[in-house]
């Protein structure tokens, strides 16, 4: 039980669209999980901050670069939060780079006693060298339920053509027909979005993960009418899917400027709905 009221995030926007509801927190991402309730949620999402020295907020980039245990220890109580506010057969999905996916993996398989599905890489383009390392050519994106998934769909995708010659890129042989009608199963390697959503349709300065990712998530895992939780909301790309989707939403953030955004970009997606509707 939580006894110091200045430990709450604080509320910034509720938002209402018929049958779906969310609110919007500007806080500590611990502090704004403690307050929900257990066993709530069918999709968390994690994109935390890396540490890598990014300057999120002017002048303030030690936001972004502590020591490491202090950063891991922080990390762990995140998880910890996240698993107890996640329902039976919900999904947990978790963004990080893959040198710290392996030990938060370590961590929910453990003390988090949740279900591994999959680590999906999603490959990076930019091809710059890293010091003495191979290319780090993906993210990790780890899915773990809570149980037996309570919801879980299989998407397909389209076969590639050449933009050029409008060929196929890859032979299909005696599958062409069945994948042309039936497309083609996902699998744990998704090469077909970026990571970094493009500059000229970024809301803000820092990156922003794409809309298609979100999508792709929400599809798999979510349902009508169930809670997605998002403690690192950021531009609020994934509340804005989450919502369109027909899921409720609760979403936090550290920098209340982000969360005012997250508010704008809600209420305009609400406003371009409803004009739609009326067509």
């Amino acid at each position: 039980m939580r006894t110091k009221a200045s430990e709450y995030p604080d509320l910034i926007s509720n938002f209402s669209d018929g049958n779906v509801y969310g609110s919007i927190f500007a806080g500590d991402a611990v502090d704004f999980l403690r307050s929900l309730k257990s066993g709530t949620a069918t999709i968390v999402f994690l994109d935390p901050p890396f540490n890598l020295g990014k300057e999120y907020l002017s002048g303030a980039r030690s936001l972004d670069r502590k020591p490491e245990h202090i950063y891991r220890t922080w990390l762990f109580r995140v998880l910890r939060e996240s698993t107890r506010v996640l329902s039976p057969g919900g999904a947990l999905y978790l963004y990080h780079l893959p040198r710290w996916a392996m030990q938060l993996g370590s961590f929910l398989d453990g003390a988090g006693k949740l279900t591994f599905r999959h680590w999906i890489a999603i490959s990076m383009k930019n091809g710059f060298v890293r010091g003495d390392r191979l290319y780090p050519a993906h993210y990790g994106l780890l899915m773990y339920t809570k149980g037996k998934p309570a919801v879980f769909s299989r998407p397909k995708l389209k076969p590639v053509k050449c933009r050029h010659c409008k060929k196929y890129i890859k032979d299909y042989g005696g599958y062409r027909a069945i994948i042309e009608e039936k497309g083609i199963n996902l699998s744990d390697v998704w090469d077909d979005l970026s990571p970094v959503r493009h500059a000229n349709r970024k809301t803000r300065s820092a990156n922003e993960l794409p809309r298609a990712l979100f999508a792709r998530m929400i599809e798999i895992s979510g349902a009508k009418g169930g809670l997605y939780v998002d403690p690192f909301v950021g531009s609020g790309t994934g509340a804005i899917v989450a919502a369109k989707a027909g899921l409720n939403f609760a979403a936090c953030d550290l920098l209340t400027e982000n969360c005012r955004l997250v508010a704008e970009r809600l209420e305009q997606q609400r406003s371009v709905s409803h004009v739609c509707s009326k067509c």
